[in-house]
């Protein structure tokens, strides 16, 4: 359930707030005022595209928040991405900058938008004006059977892309027999170059430009060690010849006081140090062969490592892994009927796998659709409409898709005697405002119901975005009743022109432009009844209220309780 919805520096909005509760909660205010501006940031908060266009004017970035009660799955979802949970609500967070650059924030770390739009069908679902009116096409009307009906496309989809990158790679082995010959040629030669490189190890360059240091300033070095061993061990005042007078007078006071014991100790450990660097650098000193033969040859082995690895990568680590990439493309080739006849095996296995699920899958819609069409259909004439409605699910089986091969429509007769027709070539706008209202909440109520018999309920935020549109009347009020039917089960957000349905709410919002400081800015104000009466009253008469419009409002705030 949404709790808390925030925009700062969005659009028209200031800074702006709505504190939201179970049921139906309806946003209304004139035409203009910006009542779809705040679906539009919730959007965003979901996961939506963003632009910089939707930053204030003058401001260097907007900020939306919001807060949902968490569910078990989502707090899943956020775990598998690396997201602590934070209490019992999930707080989403976006900026949106001047520059067009933007963060995410969830649970007040930093997220992705693909992680939003992950977990936001677990949190809400907005259906918009656009989605009413616009074409309600086959794809949508396949994903919202599959919803009604439970089923999951997952595995299918993981079927499908098994068998389309077996089919790609068998075709593609089947190709020119030219390209494949003059491919195998081609990594025959730099399978070849790269194995008589011998390269003894990925680090094999770093190892010998340490040892051309040494040898490049071998004479420096030999100095240096003989110098450093004569001063620690060898001439008249070393370091360990002192440190050993020393140790000799702080254990005579260790005799006698225990506050020396640790003070011999450490002598002694730094006596220890001594001698052991002493020896390191004589016998470093020793070791030293200051060979140009042995400097000639490093130079000549790293010269050739450089030409390998400008040709096939920039460390040794990446001309170890193009050789052994060109051996395995070689080799497949040289064994291409073997690979090919195995390709083919896996093929079948793949295609057989794809069929199962599908055939599962299109079982599933097909007794699902009936299922549907008579819910919906009921729905529908629930809301003041004399429909006859069918969901048809034509499988074809060699027509293969991420999705299965079912091809899902809708059809509709609106009057009595009509022959059924498509959903988008029939319904007027008023009409398929009810008829995906009706829709949703079908498909809503079956979901809900499954979910309540698998765990425990969830209640999602379902958000409608003036789905009335082009109704009003008796229509009006079966469209409100229903809204309040399915909030019993759902939070619901509704923006409505409709005092019709207003009336129905559990929380109202007001939404009013105001002009403040030479600049106009959207505010968002929770009302109490005394409001609610005169905003409703206000929809049924326009600007001037009359104590007509007043009574008017009163009796549909009593006859919704």
């Amino acid at each position: 359930m949404l709790l808390e919805l925030r925009a700062e520096n969005y659009a028209v909005i200031d800074r702006a707030a709505a504190h939201f509760g179970p049921g139906l909660n309806l946003l209304t205010g004139e035409t203009g005022a910006g009542k779809s501006i705040l679906i539009d940031a919730l959007v965003l908060l979901l996961g939506g595209k963003a632009s910089s266009e939707v930053v204030r004017h003058g401001a260097e970035k907007a900020v939306l928040a919001c807060s949902f009660e968490a569910t078990k799955r989502a707090l899943a979802m956020l775990d598998e991405n690396g997201i602590d949970a934070e209490g019992e609500e999930i707080l989403l967070r976006r900026e949106i900058t001047s520059a067009g650059k933007g963060r995410v924030f969830i649970n007040n770390q930093p997220a992705t938008v693909s992680v939003l739009r992950q977990v936001a069908p677990e949190l809400a679902l907005v259906h918009s004006q656009g989605e009413t009116l616009g074409a309600f096409d086959q794809a949508q009307q396949r994903m919202l059977l599959d919803r009604f009906a439970g089923v999951s496309t997952g595995a299918l989809a993981e079927r499908y892309r098994e068998w389309r990158a077996t089919a790609d790679r068998l075709e593609e082995l089947r190709g020119s027999e030219a390209d494949r010959l003059r491919m195998a040629d081609l990594w025959r030669f730099q399978t070849q170059e790269i194995t008589e490189a011998a390269v003894a190890s990925d680090e094999e360059d770093a190892q010998l430009e340490a040892e051309k240091r040494v040898l490049s300033n071998a004479e420096k070095l030999y100095r240096a060690a003989m110098q450093a061993h004569d001063l620690l061990y060898e001439s008249e005042h070393a370091a360990e010849a002192m440190l050993g007078a020393a140790l000799k007078q702080v254990e005579e006071l260790a005799r006698y006081h225990p506050r020396f014991e640790e003070a011999r100790q450490q002598l002694a450990s730094a006596k220890a140090a001594v001698e052991d660097v002493s020896a390191t650098v004589r016998d470093f000193a020793d070791g030293m062969d200051a060979s140009p033969e042995r400097l000639s040859e490093i130079e000549d082995r790293l010269a050739e490592l450089d030409r390998l690895k400008r040709k096939y990568g920039p460390t040794l680590k990446d001309v170890l892994g193009f050789g052994a990439a060109a051996a395995e493309r070689l080799a497949e080739v040289e064994d291409r009927d073997a690979l090919i006849a195995d390709l083919q095996a896996r093929l079948e296995g793949a295609a057989k796998a794809y069929r199962a699920e599908a055939t599962a899958v299109s079982a599933a819609r097909v007794s699902a659709a009936a299922r549907l069409a008579r819910a919906a259909e009921a729905q529908m004439n629930d809301l003041a409409m004399k429909a006859q409605f069918r969901v048809e699910v034509t499988p074809d089986e060699a027509a293969w898709a991420i999705h299965g091969w079912d091809t899902v429509g809708y059809r509709i007769a609106t009057n009595a005697g009509e022959p059924l027709k498509p959903l988008e070539e029939v319904a007027s706008g008023g009409e398929m405002s009810r008829v995906m209202l009706a829709l949703k909440v079908t498909v809503e109520e079956q979901a809900t119901a499954r979910e309540k018999r698998r765990t425990a309920a969830v209640q999602r935020t379902l958000v409608f975005d003036e789905i009335d549109i082009g109704i009003g009347g008796r229509a009006a009020e079966a469209v409100g009743r229903k809204l309040k039917a399915l909030s019993r089960t759902q939070q619901v957000l509704c923006i409505t022109h409709l005092p019709q349905i207003a009336a129905f709410g559990d929380q109202h919002f007001l939404i009013e432009k105001r002009e403040r400081g030479g600049r106009t800015q959207t505010e968002v104000r929770q009302m109490e009844t005394a409001d609610r009466t005169r905003e409703i009253a206000r929809m049924l008469s326009g600007a001037e209220l009359t104590e007509t419009s007043l009574r008017h409002a009163e009796h549909l705030l009593e006859h919704s309780r």
